[in-house]
This record gives C-alpha cells, sequence and structure tokens, in this order.
C-alpha cells in the first residue's frame, strides 16, 4: 500500500470507543479517543437556570441539566445579559446586512478549533467593555441563561460554562449575536484577509448573527462559502426555536460526533485519505462529505481488510507506548513524563546520546530533537496545565533561544491554546497548555486501588512494624483472649520469621494467643484484625 502524506484512520469497531489517528508521512502525530461511557458536553449548547450566585469569585452555578452544576464566571457573560436584560432570539435575524464599516473592528476572532476556542476568543471583539459588572448585578438566581460549555468537569469541578455562544462550521463559526465579519487570526496574508472579507459582505450574513471565517475558508468559493453561511443560519434558527419553546433546564443543541468533529476541523487538502473500518459510521462521514465538502468525498474509503485498521499501520503498539512514562528519543536520548495534580514535569535526558562536537552542541542538538518530542507527545496524551520542561543545561544564549523556537515551531499545528514563557535561569521552560478534556490517561487508566496512584506500597517490614505497634494496643485491653492478624504473605513471613520471639514474649505477658494468618491474594498493605473475648464471643478491636 502507498503510502501517503497525510492519511487519517479512523477505528469504532469496537462501539463504545472511537478512536482517530492522523498519520504524516508514517508517524502518528494526533489521537482522539472519545467513549460512549465517557461525559462529552463540550461544544454544547443548553438552556439552564442560575441556582447561586457567588459574589466572591464572581461566578454563578447553573443547572443545565445534566446533574451537575456548571461553572459561569463573570468573564463568561454576554453583555446583552446587561445590557439589555439578557439575549433575545426574536432580534436574531434582522433583515438588514451587515455593512463594511461594521464589520472593522471584528479582527482576531480566533475560530480555528472547536467551540470552546472560538467563545473564549470573544470578549476581545469589537466594543465590549473592558470592565465588566459584579455579576450579583447582572444575573439573579431562577434567571434563565444560554449557555455552551467550554470545558469538561474534572474531579469534582462541574463543566465550565459561557454565554457567548459558537457553532463551527466547515468554513465559518456563527457567533450570535457578534454582528459583525471577522477572520481567523490564523489567516495572516492581507490579501486573503480582504478576499474573505469581500466574499463575506457580497453573502450579506443577517444583521444580528456574526461569523468568523476559519483556515480552512482559505481560496474557498463563493458558494462554497454561502452553503456554510446558509446551514448554520438553518442551524442556528432552530436552536432559537427549541429555546423559545422549552423551559431550562434543557439541552438546545448537541456537537457532532467526534468522527464528523474532527473531518469538519481538521481535515486539509493534504489529507490524501479517511479510511474508517465500520460500515455504518462510514455512510455518516459519506454523507457529511457530500453535503459540505462534495470535492472530497471519494477520499474516503471504507477499510474492509481482515487485519484491524489500527494493527494494519502499526499504530496498536505505538499507542501503548503513549502511556509510558519514558519515551526514548532517536540517537539514545529519552524525556521522561511524570503527571501530578498541579502540573505535567517533563525531564530531557541524554543518554547515549554523543555527536562528534563539543558538549554543548551534543546538549543543544538533544534539546532540539526533545522539543520536537514533547510538543508530539502533549497532542497524543492531550496534556493540559502547567507544564514545565527541564532542558539539558545549555551555557550559551543563542542555544537556549534556539530551543525556545523549536519549541514554539512544534507547537504550531497544535489545536490547543499554549503559552511558552522563556528560558528560566534553572534551565527550565514552563509553558500552558489548554486543557478541555481530562488527559488520554485520566480517560484510560483508574488510580490503583492498592496503591490510590501514588505508585508505591509499604514493605513488608514496614507492615510488620505496624502490626507489633497495634498488638502493644491490645495489652491495655482486659477483654481479649484471642486475636487473629490477616496480612499479606510477605508480611506474614516477616513477622513469624523476625519477629517471633516478640509474639511469644507478648503472649507470655499479655495471655492474649495470637495468630498470623497469610493471604497471597490481599494487598500488600492489607491488615485486618479479629478479637474474641474468653466467651468466643467478638470484640471490636482495635
Amino acid at each position: 500500500m502507498d503510502q501517503m502524506k497525510q492519511e487519517m484512520l479512523i477505528n469504532v469497531s469496537q462501539p463504545e470507543e472511537c478512536r482517530i489517528a492522523i498519520m504524516e508521512d508514517g508517524v502518528l502525530e494526533e489521537l482522539y479517543v472519545e467513549r460512549t461511557s465517557q461525559d462529552n458536553h463540550v461544544g454544547n449548547i443548553y438552556k439552564g437556570r442560575i441556582v447561586n450566585i457567588e459574589p466572591s469569585i464572581q461566578a454563578a452555578f447553573v443547572d443545565f441539566g445534566v446533574g451537575r452544576n456548571g461553572f459561569l464566571h463573570i468573564s463568561d457573560v454576554e453583555p446583552q445579559y446587561y445590557r439589555q436584560g439578557g439575549l433575545d432570539p426574536d432580534k436574531a435575524f434582522d433583515a438588514e446586512p451587515a455593512t463594511r464599516s461594521g464589520d472593522a473592528p471584528a479582527e482576531g476572532g480566533d475560530a480555528e478549533g472547536d467551540a470552546k476556542r472560538a467563545a473564549r476568543r470573544r470578549p476581545r471583539l469589537g466594543d465590549r467593555p473592558r470592565v465588566k459588572p459584579p455579576i450579583q448585578d447582572v444575573l439573579r438566581r431562577g434567571d434563565e441563561v444560554l449557555v455552551q460549555v467550554i470545558k469538561e468537569g474534572f474531579g469534582t469541578k462541574g463543566p465550565t460554562l459561557s454565554t457567548y455562544i459558537s457553532i463551527p462550521g466547515r468554513y465559518l463559526v456563527l457567533m450570535p449575536p457578534l454582528g459583525r465579519v471577522g477572520i481567523s487570526k490564523k489567516i495572516d496574508d492581507e490579501h486573503d484577509r480582504r478576499v474573505l472579507r469581500d466574499i463575506m459582505l457580497d453573502l450579506k450574513p443577517p444583521k444580528g448573527v456574526g461569523f468568523v471565517v476559519r483556515t480552512a475558508g482559505t481560496e474557498r468559493t463563493k458558494g462554497e462559502m454561502a452553503r456554510d453561511m446558509t446551514y448554520l443560519l438553518r442551524l442556528w434558527k432552530s436552536i432559537v426555536r427549541r429555546m423559545r419553546k422549552y423551559s431550562a433546564p434543557i439541552d438546545i443543541y448537541q456537537e457532532s460526533d467526534m468522527i464528523i468533529r474532527t473531518i469538519r476541523d481538521m481535515f486539509t487538502e493534504d489529507v490524501g485519505r479517511i479510511l474508517i473500518d465500520e460500515p455504518a459510521a462510514y455512510e455518516r462521514a459519506r454523507e457529511f462529505l457530500e453535503l459540505v465538502m462534495p470535492k472530497y468525498a471519494p477520499r474516503l474509503e471504507l477499510y474492509e481488510g481482515k487485519e484491524p485498521l489500527f494493527h494494519r499501520y502499526g499504530l496498536e503498539e505505538e499507542i501503548g507506548r503513549i502511556h509510558q512514562r519514558k519515551v526514548p528519543l532517536k540517537g539514545g536520548g529519552s524525556i521522561v513524563i511524570d503527571q501530578t495534580e498541579a502540573l505535567v514535569a517533563i525531564d530531557v535526558n541524554s543518554g547515549s546520546f554523543r555527536t562528534e562536537k563539543s558538549a554543548e552542541e551534543n546538549a543543544y542538538q538533544m534539546n532540539l530533537i526533545a522539543a520536537r518530542e514533547i510538543a508530539r507527545q502533549l497532542r497524543l496524551r492531550d496534556l493540559g496545565g502547567v507544564i514545565v520542561n527541564d532542558f539539558i543545561d545549555m551555557r550559551k544564549e543563542k542555544y537556549r533561544r534556539g530551543v525556545e523556537k523549536a519549541l514554539h515551531d512544534a507547537m504550531k499545528r497544535d489545536r490547543a491554546r499554549t503559552k511558552i514563557l522563556r528560558t528560566s535561569p534553572f534551565g527550565l521552560i514552563e509553558m500552558t497548555r489548554q486543557r478541555i478534556r481530562p488527559s488520554l490517561r485520566k480517560s484510560i487508566f483508574r488510580d490503583c486501588p492498592t496503591c490510590t496512584g501514588t505508585g508505591m506500597v509499604k514493605t513488608p517490614e514496614s507492615m510488620a512494624i505496624e502490626v507489633m505497634r497495634i498488638l502493644q494496643l491490645s495489652a491495655t485491653r482486659n477483654d481479649i483472649a484471642r486475636l487473629n492478624v490477616t496480612v499479606h504473605d510477605e508480611v506474614a513471613t516477616w513477622i513469624n520469621n523476625r519477629k517471633r520471639r516478640e509474639m511469644a514474649q507478648f503472649e507470655d505477658a499479655v495471655h492474649i494467643q495470637l495468630h498470623v494468618v497469610g493471604r497471597e491474594s490481599v494487598s500488600p498493605e492489607h491488615l485486618v484484625f479479629e478479637a474474641w473475648d474468653s466467651t468466643s464471643r467478638t470484640v471490636r478491636f482495635p
């Protein structure tokens, strides 16, 4: 099979899980995993009800019908909620078209990504006030609000919400009630920006709704843009009708499934083929392509090979390595990735990597390789939050700047927002990466019930000492005649061999019959006491 530059492989042979891999020159560059058992609310639109206002953190908690209240900060409240008493759907479709003068401030809307990315950019557009009023002056308990989920909940935290609604299409993002035409910041060619703005103004979008052109819209025809605009306007009208009809809490709009979402957001002309291994999913994708991108529909293929799709491309082994702590690098070096509650720490090790040049040059070349792999691993593992990269120390300033540039360049293809700081005096490069969903590891693994996620358990010696301490407590009790201790086999062996004399002395001193039971099938930290009095009645201990 000839290797194309880019291929999108979609594995849905297991109904509980959908996996999408993007290969570039035979290398796995991006991986998306979604399970039906997991909450997937990002991008969905709900009509919710305010259940609580917290002035101390300038936030409201919203019941939007999913069982967990959402978090709505004042910075994510659309100004119309305090300028006009809320979003008025009746004003959403004024027949007057947008004007050329009206769209000028709408520069900089970054719509390259999911609804969350677009929504979070919205406060920067146009003439919105920089100072928000107190949330207690804007919203009241019981108010109904139209909200969109921009971030899944983590742990005990509920989902993060925004009233800046954005609905992505293939080439455009609909942003009611922006009322202007904007161009993605990632389209930096002035000629392309001018052409796209002229096309949008010629299409005369209704006043009261706004659009931002995505990077996928570059070099698209007026007909293609018109088709996308018509689709989005029809979708928005159906949302408005549903919003008028039902009271909160109710779901108003659900994002497309991951297959449609990924094709819509990630497909470019560089993708030579899309392979799907399940007929029903293939039909859904084909219908979407024929509706939105009929020119590229022939690139979609149904994989009918006997060997599983991801095995055919050697991806299963690659995906297995994603979850490993240590990632080997070309030439002998490695990076070590540790996730903590607060941040992600990445350490670069030179290992056996050597060049014929100086130690400084050797460190520089190793760091360049590591920077590219770090960016790839962050995408594959979907790591977010604060990330600290500990590169190999370099004294020369030009080498430090070179590593920073390499990391910046490698992160450009990442759809998540990132911010990278300069190298610290300790040789660390700190950065943040947008967190929308739990990392891939959090989605696939759970904390070990034995070590509770620490990765460590007590040694047999430590457990034996703990047993002896608790036994000393029984000496203060007059109602215990017989005592059984159940522990792991290794702990029982340690006690019976190393503590035999102390156990005998204890029995003689307190007149308690002791029996240590070892079990192989229990946790290394398993420790259970059973006590009886002289009449064989169970006694509570310790």
